[in-house]
């Protein structure tokens, strides 16, 4: 017996605020081996370069994305999104909009870490248009697992595309 196909919804995307905490934590928990504590994400939000992201649908959290800014790029620290909303849009619907921050002018590329034995992950960020760079050796504190550094590099077409999927963007207009 085939499970129902999965149908894509459409997130809202904003800022992480103090009281969206419960639900982000019942997310990451729920995504990973080596769970983020509380203390982890309140000890990163409190540095003035670290930005948290939420995607809500129905007024419920149902994926984050914790990102740091630096002079020419944007490394993302931590993304998850709830069993229940995987393969539906939402982790693609909050990379575009990271996607949409950068700019030939100033930040050209986002970074992040995915656990080698993470295929999942290293498979939709490649989707993405992500591309592993280099293998970080021993890279994790809780286990003697490798990482992969993978890339995306800011790409006219791509501003374009991103563009086309999101009407209100203003990645053309910071391009032209």
């Amino acid at each position: 017996m085939q499970s129902e196909p999965k149908h894509l919804v459409r997130v809202h995307i904003r800022w992480m605020i103090r009281r969206d905490m419960p639900e982000v934590l019942e997310v990451e928990n729920q995504a990973f081996e080596f769970p983020w504590s509380e203390d982890d994400f309140i000890r990163c939000l409190r540095q003035r370069n670290c930005i948290g992201m939420v995607a809500e649908f129905d007024e419920q959290v149902v994926g984050f994305m914790i990102y740091e800014l630096h002079k020419s790029r944007l490394h993302i620290l931590n993304f998850a999104v709830a069993a229940d909303f995987n393969r539906r849009g939402v982790g693609m619907q909050m990379v575009e909009k990271l996607i949409s921050k950068l700019s030939p002018q100033r930040r050209t590329r986002i970074l992040l870490e995915v656990r080698e034995t993470n295929l999942p992950a290293q498979l939709f960020f490649k989707s993405m248009g992500f591309r592993a760079v280099s293998v970080l050796r021993d890279f994790y504190e809780d286990s003697p697992e490798d990482a992969y550094l993978m890339q995306y590099r800011y790409r006219e077409a791509a501003a374009e595309a991103v563009d086309a999927l999101l009407p209100n963007n203003r990645i053309s207009r910071l391009a032209g």
